[in-house]
């Protein structure tokens, strides 16, 4: 059997469809269940067994004969929650627990890191291991992932194979929940539908025109193609990015947002909040060469299709991935 922690939420919802959708229903779904909004995540989706996460390490501890894979997207990812003990809990002792009870009963495992660990990008975008050590992410959910990277790096018992997979700025079906924290073209959609028009971000930076902010934006279907990919290959274990390889400015973002409705685009600016202006990113983009040494070949969706797909098969229907 599969575990896939997080399960009910966002990409670890959509990570099920798609082994649905590969003929394995023999999953163990873990997460805590108990928010109404993620409950049509998983509507309609074919699993072995759920467990709540607080459960799982009784669970674990009585079946790990049973498991075959562990993919871990189960995290706390609210950016701007600065309580760093709810992150220590969720993100970083969690993860510690899932990592040393599949080194101890030799259990592949693929787990959620982030392009959060990245922060300004004072020392670029590559998922080089050399670099985790000296990184400087922005936050605290962004320090918990990095914290856990350095922890993983830093052990002499690891499973058989493994991969730390940092997610860029993910998109895609299954996201309703999300709120606040839902991609920008979630809530340039809902803008556009409200108001008829998208505000963005004016840019504080003389290097960068209004709208002209640059970030990877990677479709969540390219995601689970990638997970499935490790889960396959087992290429050599370690830290990889990703997202697309390829920054994208917030104007082509909104533009294709509008295209996707068939709509002109009318766009206006507004100022960047003070209180995260001063660590606000100018430039996200995943340097993808190790994912591609690795063997992986497949071409990702272009920004203008991801959003298309999504928009008009997903947000404009309302329907779930």
């Amino acid at each position: 059997m599969i575990v896939i922690t997080g399960a009910a939420g966002f990409i670890g919802s959509v990570l099920t469809g798609k082994m649905n959708l590969k003929g394995r229903d023999d999953l163990i779904l873990v997460d805590d269940f108990s928010s109404e909004n993620k409950e049509k995540n998983l509507t309609g989706k074919k699993n072995e067994l759920s467990v709540h996460r607080d459960d799982f390490f009784q669970w674990f501890d009585k079946n790990y004969h049973l498991v075959e894979f562990v993919l871990h997207i189960g995290a706390r990812t609210d950016t701007t929650e600065f309580d760093k003990n709810v992150f220590d809990i969720l993100n970083l002792n969690y993860s510690k627990q899932i990592w040393n009870r599949c080194a101890e009963h030799k259990i592949p495992l693929i787990y959620a890191s982030s392009a959060a660990t990245y922060g300004m990008g004072e020392f670029g975008y590559k998922d080089n291991h050399d670099l985790v050590g000296k990184l400087k992410p922005l936050n605290p959910y962004g320090e918990s992932k990095n914290d856990f990277d350095k922890w993983v790096l830093e052990q002499t018992e690891e499973p058989p194979f493994w991969a730390g997979l940092k997610f860029f700025n993910v998109y895609g079906p299954n996201e309703f929940h999300k709120g606040r924290m839902a991609s920008v073209i979630f809530h340039a959609y809902n803008q556009i539908k409200e108001t008829g028009k998208v505000r963005l971000f004016r840019s504080h930076n003389p290097d960068f025109k209004d709208g002209g902010q640059l970030r990877d934006f990677v479709y969540v279907k390219d995601v689970v193609d990638v997970i499935n990919y490790f889960i396959d290959s087992r290429p050599e274990s370690g830290l990889y990015n990703l997202g697309t390889g390829k920054a994208r400015t917030f104007i082509d973002l909104a533009n294709a947002t509008f295209a996707a409705l068939d709509m002109e685009p009318q766009i206006e600016f507004i100022d960047t909040p003070e209180d995260i202006r001063d660590k606000y990113q100018y430039f996200t983009e995943a340097d993808m060469s190790k994912l591609y040494a690795s063997g992986y070949n497949e071409p990702f969706y272009s920004l203008e299709n991801g959003i298309g797909d999504y928009v008009k098969n997903y947000l404009v229907k309302e329907n779930y991935y």
